[in-house]
């Protein structure tokens, strides 16, 4: 399969990724993973270990990697009102693995974002507003999380 364009030129703030560490423990940064969620104003409807499932089911020996499935329900409501397919890309996921014992790596990138790129959602006012009202909330969840790096390196 050809992609009409090389993945590796296209500018990570395209497709809203953001990344952020912490310095604990990875139950401990799920839970905060999810405080900071909510603070903002992402509720946490689904959650899950892939990690587990797959230890379980396949052997796989996996690190810890758990999925917060974060959701706004005015923000969602108003993305199905613009597009149904929208719905295939939900929730919004916040992304938590282990990297090493005590480090670990918080992972997300705007499905609002993926889905204007790849013309699932419309070239409009609207979406140009979900997009910056989710890229507002997602930029204040890894502003509170990489806050935590700062306080831990001082």
């Amino acid at each position: 399969m050809n992609v009409p364009y090389d993945p590796a030129e296209i500018d990570p703030d395209e497709y809203g990724e953001k990344q952020a560490i912490l310095a604990m423990g990875h139950e401990e940064a799920v839970e905060h993973v999810r405080e900071v969620c909510e603070e903002v104003g992402f509720g946490i409807p689904v959650e899950f270990s892939p990690s587990e499932l797959l230890n379980e089911k396949v052997d796989a020996d996996r690190d810890p990697y758990y999925v917060l499935g974060a959701c706004n329900p005015s923000i969602a409501d108003q993305a199905l009102d613009e597009t149904m397919r929208i719905g295939g890309l939900f929730p919004c996921n916040m992304i938590v693995w282990e990297e090493e014992p005590g480090r670990q790596r918080v992972y997300h990138v705007s499905i609002m974002k993926i889905a204007h790129r790849l013309g699932i959602a419309p070239d409009s006012e609207t979406w140009a507003e979900i997009i910056d009202t989710t890229g507002e909330l997602t930029e204040e969840t890894f502003a509170k999380l990489n806050s935590v790096e700062e306080d831990v390196q001082h």
